[in-house]
């Protein structure tokens, strides 16, 4: 039988969209599962359309309880897990709402899913570069929530730089169309980059604008495989320092590369102990020219390189980069992987940070990454039964954070604070930065009801 809070929701939106029994589950966690984390709510629902998340908003607001909107459950920091309050599902509004492709523009629901905008984009001869993991769930909406990168963000950016508006609903349920069509505004405060990157601690994206450019006519990805890690981000060094603007530049460290080893297409040498990935893009005749500048600058020191240029061989290539993280988890039965980043020059020391705090807390860790972004997924591989080895990876991230932050890094080059680290900006932030973002929580949400916990609390 529905509560009586649900049963109040029912009335209020019909019984479609609210989601009880069983199935309220599948809302209570995210890609964090494995760590043991998983919330609770007073109801879960999934509006079919923009008013009724006015509706559910303008609802909470009266009654004070907290709202925690959900794309795809695909996030990696808890962002969309609950500690109680309305869980808001997008996952309805997914409706493509104009595709102008002789103007390279897009306009969406929140609840559309990456993989398809990537899809209908490629259709039209066009490219959405942002691609973080695991498109087939992810939602634009929770790509915007947490200004997802991916890959591609080492040429072309992060998801803030393909946004050009957003229609987000807040508080007391008002709807908001920020920005537009227009590439260019400085007329105002810039809302749209404030809203990305929120993770719901300012409202519900429930819209957006994205704008888009003409495929590249030739993609050519290329792999470099080295002895040590030492030799293989010398090579990243001289992709920087030959100047060359490779559309990828991702790397795999021992224990990554040992994971996902035996899927590799076409395989890799058993002395390979760290990976490199590279991408040239663009028209056919600078693409060759930057292939062969990429593979000159990673060829020294290298124990085996690759080109793939057929369509079948860089559908493999990019279907193994894309299982890399599922391979890690599956050596023990569970990771915890953070996103930090730092300045590139610094990647090196950071990597080996990594290992260091693997090391004194007794479990396996690898690491891949971004590496043209300095962004590395540190990975802490446990058992996920084992509370004893979740709470070893959880202090071992701790002393990774304040590592990278000596070293001018950040907590989260992606994945967002979520629950996971939502108590560690300050450490981050100055105790003035800290004071404006709390007023910009404030201005936004002055009761806190979105997305309480997270991010920044009053």
């Amino acid at each position: 039988m529905p509560t009586a809070l649900e049963a109040d929701l029912i009335r209020r939106l019909g019984s479609a969209s609210v989601i009880t029994g069983d199935s309220v589950r599948e809302y209570l966690h995210d890609s964090t599962e494995m760590q043991g984390l998983r919330g609770h709510a007073d109801a879960v629902v999934a509006p079919h359309d923009v008013q009724a998340v006015q509706e559910v908003v303008r609802w909470c607001c009266e009654r004070g309880i907290p709202m925690v909107p959900r794309g795809g459950g695909t996030g990696f920091a808890g962002g969309a897990v609950p500690d109680g309050g309305v869980v808001i599902s997008l996952e309805r509004l997914a409706a493509v709402r104009a595709f102008e492709p002789e103007l390279w523009r897009l306009h969406v629901d929140a609840g559309v899913t990456t993989a398809r905008v990537h899809r209908l984009t490629r259709e039209a001869g066009l490219f959405y570069p942002p691609d973080p993991g695991a498109s087939e769930q992810s939602h634009i909406g929770g790509n915007l929530a947490c200004n997802a990168g991916g890959p591609h963000s080492f040429k072309y950016g992060v998801t803030r730089d393909w946004v050009t508006g957003v229609e987000v609903v807040v508080s007391g349920g008002e709807l908001l169309r920020i920005g537009g069509a227009t590439r260019k505004d400085v007329a105002g405060y810039d809302l749209v980059s404030l809203l990305i990157g929120s993770e719901g601690t300012l409202g519900i994206i429930t819209g957006a604008n994205l704008k888009l450019i003409p495929a590249p006519e030739v993609t050519i990805p290329l792999i470099a495989t080295y002895r040590s890690a030492v030799d293989g981000i010398a090579a990243l060094r001289r992709v920087y320092g030959y100047g060359l603007r490779s559309a990828v530049l991702e790397y795999l460290d021992a224990g990554a590369l040992d994971a996902a080893r035996a899927s590799f297409p076409g395989g890799v040498p058993a002395e390979a102990a760290f990976l490199v990935l590279a991408e040239a893009d663009g028209g056919v005749t600078e693409a060759e020219a930057l292939a062969a500048g990429l593979d000159e600058a990673l060829a020294e020191g290298a124990v085996h390189r690759a080109t793939f240029r057929s369509p079948v061989a860089q559908r493999e290539l990019w279907r193994w980069r894309a299982g890399v993280s599922y391979a890690v988890a599956a050596q023990r039965g569970g990771k915890m992987s953070e996103d930090v980043a730092v300045p590139f020059d610094r990647l090196e020391e950071a990597l080996a940070l990594g290992e260091l705090v693997g090391r004194q807390a007794g479990l396996p860790t690898c690491s891949w990454g971004h590496a043209g972004d300095g962004n590395l997924h540190t990975t802490f591989m446990i058992n996920a039964r084992s509370p004893e080895e979740v709470a070893r990876a959880a202090q071992a991230a701790e002393f990774l954070f304040a590592g990278t932050i000596a070293m001018g890094g950040t907590l989260s080059g992606e994945h967002g604070l979520g629950i996971v680290k939502r108590a560690q900006l300050p450490r981050q932030l100055s105790a003035g930065e800290m004071r404006l973002q709390r007023a910009v929580k404030s201005a936004f949400d002055s009761e806190n009801l979105f997305n309480r916990g997270k991010k920044v609390s009053p």
